[in-house]
């Protein structure tokens, strides 16, 4: 039975006395006696990778940039000489003094030749990752390798110090450095911090000669204490987000940009010393301090479960595996992966996860295979995905597998979606879900984000998170999980790579963006059953019939095209071509480049979203038919129609997301519907209808239907809505976006309750606003409440704003 989104009625306006708005209320009809489909448990959740210095520089709390004089074997990168009063010292990176048995290949050199005028004068320091941040009282654990030469054995003096090292907020000495290397540790203590800082790390010489240090850790309190954890107040965010699983390692981080650069866990296990890091795929190495028993103790803190995401062969240079024998090393690893998380002491891993201080498997549910397939031009993943899957599932019948793009041969238990677009094309396109096959897999939506702001994002892309989570909490017979992407970014611009991202910090403080509390009020007023509704509108102006011109385009794609017509639903022909006659006729060409050869209109252009259209703006209903051929490329053909210029159109994709599927879409935002897994061969003639009639759009495939779908408009609904209720207390829940410019009266019906109250949080402002390290709750919820009368529940929302409710029991 199929449990859809809120159905949108509309009515002919009412007044209301004494409502101080221009409309009548909103009303939505709650069917409490027939609930809707389940809410699973591990609906709401966090996705991470490493991205913007997420885990170095960010949830790692490891104070010390390059502390294995790693991240550039040139030049010790985060490290700088001090030299004041005449003294004279050199700073390099030295590889050939391997500290044996461990990964310790690389080490900072000190050569002081002159210690100058008094003490204090001559040293190293480290500037962290922008800034080392010293805390009143805080304690800090200080470790490092060191061996030194004969003159420089005295010893150093270790210091947490203001930039300029005039003031130092704590220092501690290190004594008898040997010629041999050996782990030195002490604790720091920010006592003379007035209140907090932001400073630099520095080790001062004793002595002339030689020392050699490495591996040299500075870290701070960590978040319930763990060794080696997470930095606490990041922590604090995530659990306010009441998230029930965590999707690790990545992203991008899982692949690499090669193979070789792939999260290795095995790799990142154990003590620091046998971590050798490895390169990260936005042009930054990684500790590997966040490894894999990291990731688990994160998990653990949070009471929540890992969602391990398993490497597949396939990296983001476009290197892959061939599926068999060849991918037979990265199906072993998979499940000694899976065998390390949830295998018992008797196993080999299982084992050594309890020799590494967690005797007790953790819960999982489920398991990726890969991360974002589709890029894979090769067609390599079907194969992939498969054997992985078969492995995994002859040895653990019990996890639920994600495939990360379509697959054949072989059905997914889920299969993983991304959508990154503005918050107006995420409003749009709440009811993504509301037409998808119930018979088809579950979705896991694994990033998502309504990107506008940055690095974090304003209030109104948090409006469209909120619109865009009520269609997936509304279709969760489909959507099992979903979770938002980027989470973290630091807020120094030489940290960051991606635009919109959810909490933002420096070295000192962080904060929550809008969407974090957005997430939060959502993930804490949700119950487990969805409670059907009806959303009744006041009567909209009639609209204009959608209408536009037609085109064709390419994406990275050379193709040609030729007997290009347009008739109107009686047959009468409204354009047509077949260049003939040589040149472009009337086309306007948009990039690329465009010619007509042996008689058909050519582009040579591998770029992006290269277009030519034609034809009347004022086209509503039509037939659009045309012949079309790929050359070259990664892609096929961009057939588009409701044509206006610029990016108001509607095309159909053929063979989009690297020749994997298709879809209709809006150039604008990029809403797709009517998808399909029809892929484009290249130097084959493909016969090609696009019917037009309404919101009905049909598409033909070599006179074939292969797609058929209600064209979803991209201008937002004024208000969305989500009911939900707690099974086990009868509390219900209600979930309520505006996300118009207007304020509007809404009034709920059928929530069987005898409550005459109800509270909630309300997040609201101005469209722009966004949260900032000086203004870290400018956008946050506020308490409100709302009245119950003969069943009815009433309230105003404030334009621009997103509302939760909780009502008691009947």
């Amino acid at each position: 039975m199929k449990f859809s989104s809120a159905h949108l009625v509309f009515a002919s306006t009412l007044l209301v006395p004494g409502l101080a708005l221009a409309q009548a209320p909103i009303r939505v009809q709650v069917d409490s006696a027939r609930p809707g489909p389940a809410i699973g448990p591990l609906f709401y959740g966090l996705m991470t990778e490493e991205i913007n210095h997420a885990y170095d520089g960010g949830l790692y709390p490891e104070l010390i940039r390059n502390r294995s004089l790693r991240d550039d074997q040139g030049n010790p990168a985060g490290w700088a000489a001090i030299q004041k009063n005449g003294a004279r010292v050199a700073i390099s990176v030295d590889s050939t003094q391997p500290i044996a048995g461990t990964e310790l290949t690389h080490c900072l050199r000190m050569d002081v030749m002159n210690l100058g005028q008094g003490t204090g004068n001559t040293g190293v320091s480290n500037e962290g990752f922008w800034g080392v941040p010293v805390v009143a009282n805080q304690s800090y654990q200080v470790s490092l390798w060191a061996k030194a030469s004969p003159g420089a054995r005295g010893g150093l003096t270790l210091a947490l110090e203001s930039n300029d090292g005039t003031q130092k907020y704590s220092t501690g000495d290190i004594k008898g450095l040997t010629g041999e290397w050996k782990k030195y540790t002490l604790t720091l203590r920010g006592g003379a911090t007035p209140t907090s800082a932001l400073g630099r790390f520095a080790a001062y010489a004793k002595g002339t000669g030689t020392v050699w240090m490495t591996l040299v850790s500075v870290m701070p309190p960590t978040y319930k204490g763990r060794a080696n954890g997470l930095r606490p107040d990041l922590m604090e965010k995530m659990a306010a987000l009441k998230p029930a699983y965590l999707r690790f390692p990545g992203g991008n981080y899982l692949e690499g940009v090669t193979l070789q650069d792939k999260f290795d866990w095995k790799k990142t296990l154990g003590p620091l010393e046998q971590r050798a890091g490895h390169p990260g795929t936005w042009n930054y190495r990684s500790s590997d301090g966040l490894g894999l028993m990291e990731f688990l103790g994160w998990c653990e803190d949070l009471n929540i479960e890992p969602l391990l995401a398993v490497h597949a062969g396939y990296a983001l240079n476009g290197t892959y595996v061939n599926p068999g024998p060849d991918l037979e090393p990265y199906v072993q690893d998979a499940l000694e992966e899976i065998e390390f998380v949830i295998g018992d002491q008797k196993t080999k891993w299982g084992k050594m996860r309890a020799q590494l201080g967690h005797p007790q498997p953790f819960k999982m549910t489920y398991v990726e295979i890969g991360n974002e397939d589709w890029f894979d031009r090769s067609g390599s993943y079907s194969g992939r995905y498969k054997q992985i899957h078969d492995a995994i599932k002859a040895k653990y019948p019990q996890l639920q597998l994600i495939a990360t793009a379509a697959v054949k041969g072989v059905r997914p238990d889920v299969v993983d979606d991304h959508y990154y677009r503005s918050a107006a094309a995420m409003a749009a396109d709440a009811g993504h879900y509301d037409s998808y096959k119930r018979t088809d897999p579950k979705i896991f939506v694994g990033e998502w984000a309504s990107t506008e702001g940055n690095p974090t994002p304003t209030l109104k892309a948090a409006l469209g998170d909120a619109a865009w989570l009520t269609g997936l909490e509304r279709n969760a017979d489909v959507v099992v999980m979903q979770c938002y992407a980027p989470l973290f970014v630091n807020m120094n611009r030489g940290a960051q790579q991606w635009g919109t991202n959810l909490i933002g910090y420096n070295a000192l403080q962080s904060f929550g963006s809008p969407s974090f509390y957005l997430q939060s009020m959502f993930g804490n007023y949700t119950g487990d059953r969805v409670l059907p509704s009806q959303v009744t509108m006041p009567a909209a102006p009639n609209a204009k019939p959608a209408a536009g011109a037609i085109g064709v385009g390419t994406w990275n794609t050379q193709a040609e095209f030729d007997d290009i017509k347009v008739t109107d639903p009686t047959g009468k022909v409204l354009y047509s071509q077949d260049f003939s006659m040589g040149g472009l006729g009337d086309f306007t060409t948009e990039r690329g480049n465009w010619s007509v050869q042996n008689g058909a209109l050519r582009e040579t252009a591998e770029a992006e979203n290269v277009r030519a259209r034609v034809g009347d703006i004022n086209w509503t209903d039509y037939d659009l038919t045309l012949r079309a051929r790929k050359i070259s490329g990664r892609e096929g053909f961009l057939i588009s129609f409701r044509n206006k210029g610029g990016d108001d159109l509607t095309w159909w994709n053929l063979g989009g997301w690297n020749n994997q599927r298709s879809a209709f879409q809006h150039a604008s935002g990029g809403s797709e519907f009517g998808g399909s897994d029809t892929i484009i061969e290249t130097g084959r003639w493909y016969d090609i209808k696009i019917s037009v009639r309404g919101d009905q759009i049909q598409g033909y495939i070599d006179g074939k239907l292969v797609a058929q779908t209600k064209d979803i408009p991209l201008t937002p609904l004024p208000v969305y809505s989500a009911v939900s209720r707690n099974s086990k207390t009868g509390e219900v829940f209600v979930k309520l976006v505006n996300f118009s410019d207007d304020a509007h009266a809404v009034q709920i019906a059928g929530l069987n309750t005898q409550a005459t109250t109800a509270s909630g949080q309300q997040l609201s402002g101005q469209p722009g606003d966004i949260n900032s390290l000086e203004q870290p709750t400018k956008i946050a919820p506020v308490a409100v409440s709302a009245t119950i009368a003969n069943n009815t529940f009433s309230a105003t929302l404030p334009a621009n704003s997103a509302s939760v409710w909780r009502i008691a029991a009947r």
